[in-house]
């Protein structure tokens, strides 16, 4: 691999959300914060939308490592579950035991017992569920069900969704205005500009161990076009320039490295057939502006 050509500790570009990689950009800072603030006021249900590859799970992975001791966070990955399924899956993350002689009325009040005694020890319960447009109809109305438990002073159960935007298609149907209106913060990350794709760039390889590294300003405009501004392709572009790059035993990554790994890769903006007509519309307007200037020799 290229780490030793370019004189780095590690991978700059991976894709497995690492928060030591995580650079507090303006579009993740502030869903960051929304987070922050309405966990701290107690709020039930908050939600953070973003496309495909915006950051989500990093965002979440952060919460979770972030977390004052006073947060007692249950975390669930995979939501494809039934009601009875959420609820024990809640349970466990509570470090309740599963029993197969306690049907989902039972389980429910166990779970209303159990949160009160972690409220009564000053534990803050808050769900995070990654990936929550998979919640199906009957789960989301459970989860919703579930942050009715609360006392005269707060709720017992917080919950927070990590989403697509199919999440909020579904949301704005008749069935679900009651748990709609229960979201009381609610954020959408969007992707990076140009200038942010270039400092997120340069920070992830200060942290992977070579600050002096640089891609050049044409090839950070190319990946910031090519990626669309969105972080996982903006790491999936930069891994393979970077790959090309070493592959010449070059040690500035420039546009035509980016360009080659954007042919090579899925789902990323194609490059625009008409800059490369204007230009050649243009060196004909010049060529013949020249013989025109020069007349017959």
């Amino acid at each position: 691999m290229y780490l030793q050509h370019f004189a780095l500790s590690q991978l700059p570009f991976s894709l497995t959300p690492n928060t030591a990689f995580y650079v507090g950009l303006a579009p993740h800072q502030q869903a960051f914060e929304v987070l922050q603030t309405a966990l701290t006021a107690g709020e039930g249900f908050i939600k953070i939308i973003g496309e495909v590859g915006t950051g989500k799970t990093l965002l979440c992975r952060k919460l979770l490592h972030t977390a004052p001791a006073h947060w007692r966070l249950a975390y669930l990955p995979d939501p494809a579950l039934s009601p009875i399924e959420l609820r024990w899956a809640l349970a466990a993350e509570l470090g309740l035991q599963y029993s197969g002689n306690i049907d989902q009325q039972q389980l429910h009040q166990l779970l209303q017992r159990h949160l009160l005694l972690l409220a009564a020890r000053e534990q803050q319960v808050i769900l995070v569920i990654d990936e929550a447009q998979a919640l199906p109809d009957e789960t989301l109305e459970a989860l919703r069900l579930l942050t009715n438990l609360e006392t005269e002073q707060r709720k017992l159960l917080q919950v927070v969704l990590f989403a697509q935007p199919e999440l909020d298609l579904r949301l704005a149907k008749h069935q679900f205005r009651q748990l709609r209106q229960r979201i009381s913060f609610s954020y959408r990350l969007r992707p990076m500009t140009v200038a942010e794709v270039a400092a997120y760039v340069q920070t992830r390889l200060s942290i992977a161990g070579n600050p002096q590294l640089r891609f050049s300003p044409f090839a950070l405009n190319r990946l910031a076009s090519c990626s669309r501004g969105i972080p996982r392709l903006v790491n999936v572009l930069a891994h393979k320039a970077m790959m090309l790059a070493y592959g010449r035993g070059q040690q500035q990554i420039n546009w035509w490295h980016v360009r080659a790994a954007a042919k090579d890769t899925e789902d990323v903006q194609p490059e625009p057939a008409f800059i490369w007509l204007s230009a050649a519309l243009m060196v004909f307007i010049l060529l013949g502006t020249l013989l025109w200037q020069w007349g017959p020799l």
